[in-house]
């Protein structure tokens, strides 16, 4: 007569069997379970997903990544750049920046407006645009920020806000003490040397024969010589520039009357031809200026000194330091 098994003697051979199965390589599934993920021979990716954080822009809530690793951008390169962002396309003309050149290593060219077929390919986790042309296509490819040209007033708030875009808030207050120091450090430099009562005016004149003035916040050096230095801006100009995007176009009768004790005029000349400097030199109008007559006029790079991010403005702190002690140097030798 033959015994049944106690049942626990069956549970044990049946964990038996399960066992020998495991381990011969097959997958053991139960009701319920989902099935097993298909042998790839490789091993599952253990990265998490990464952290996102709701950001407001004029387009509305932008849901971006709390530490972007790859970023796009237009004409916000030398921003993102200053808080230690990764940068891996930019617009063609900030190459031709002289401050960012060295930072810009394997950095590429996307166009203007940005190509969404050369964001695509450098698959980029945020995009940043000072226009939007192209948004709602770039938006597809990673959370889009746009961010419209005057959005900031001074290099305080552009690297603050960069730095928070970029998740960097620390390094943007490092860059900002950084750019505190050299100023004082300039404005020490020229005591003794400039007038304090001495006015600084910023000019532009373009290959068609336009004529420009400028204020603190439209690039041709106003953040370095108004706010970094400190140097003073002729009452006219300061009432004139205000609510006019920073820059006035003048005639040239007027010019006289938005002259300054210093003044520094950049070019505009994109083919080189120089024929619109040469008539502005020779009118009887600049021959008068009390800037040409003192040897007190500097003609500046339009690549320099055009630019307005916050590592030019850093830049140019020394060159126009530098260059306003040489040329006090050189009047001086002149008047001995």
């Amino acid at each position: 007569m033959v015994k049944n098994k106690p049942l626990w003697a069956a549970g044990l051979i049946s964990l038996l069997l399960v066992t020998l199965l495991s381990a011969c390589g097959g997958a053991v599934t139960t009701a319920g379970d989902p099935a097993p993920a298909k042998q790839t021979g490789k091993e599952p990716s253990k990265e998490k997903p990464a952290a996102t954080r709701s950001f407001a822009t004029v387009k509305g809530n932008i849901e971006i990544p709390v530490q972007p690793k790859r970023i796009v951008t237009d004409y916000y390169g030398g921003e993102l750049l200053s808080v230690g962002a990764n940068v891996v396309g930019v617009e063609p003309t900030t190459f031709d920046n002289p401050f960012l050149k060295k930072r810009l290593t394997g950095v590429v060219d996307v166009g203007t407006p940005v190509n969404v077929e050369k964001t695509l390919e450098l698959a980029p986790d945020l995009i940043v645009v000072m226009y939007d042309k192209n948004y709602e296509e770039l938006s597809k490819i990673a959370p889009t920020l746009h961010i419209p040209y005057g959005t900031t007033s001074n290099i305080y708030e552009a690297v603050r806000l960069f730095g928070d875009i970029a998740g960097e808030p620390q390094k943007a207050e490092q860059f900002i003490a950084a750019f505190d120091h050299k100023a004082a450090q300039g404005r020490e430099k020229l005591k003794g040397v400039i007038d304090p009562n001495a006015t600084f005016g910023l000019y532009e004149l373009t290959d068609k024969g336009t004529l420009w003035v400028f204020g603190d916040n439209a690039g041709r050096g106003g953040q370095t010589v108004y706010n970094a230095l400190g140097l003073k801006m002729p009452d006219l100009v300061r009432s004139e520039v205000k609510g006019n995007t920073g820059s006035v176009q003048l005639s040239m009768e007027v010019l006289p009357d938005y002259a300054a004790d210093y003044m520094f005029l950049t070019t505009y000349d994109p083919e080189k031809k120089g024929e619109a400097l040469r008539q502005l030199q020779a009118s009887s109008v600049w021959q008068g200026l009390n800037a040409v007559k003192n040897n007190t006029l500097f003609m500046n790079d339009f690549d320099t000194f055009y630019r307005y991010d916050p590592i030019a403005v850093m830049g140019q702190i020394d060159l126009v330091v530098d260059m306003l002690l040489a040329r006090a140097e050189e009047n001086k030798a002149n008047k001995n």
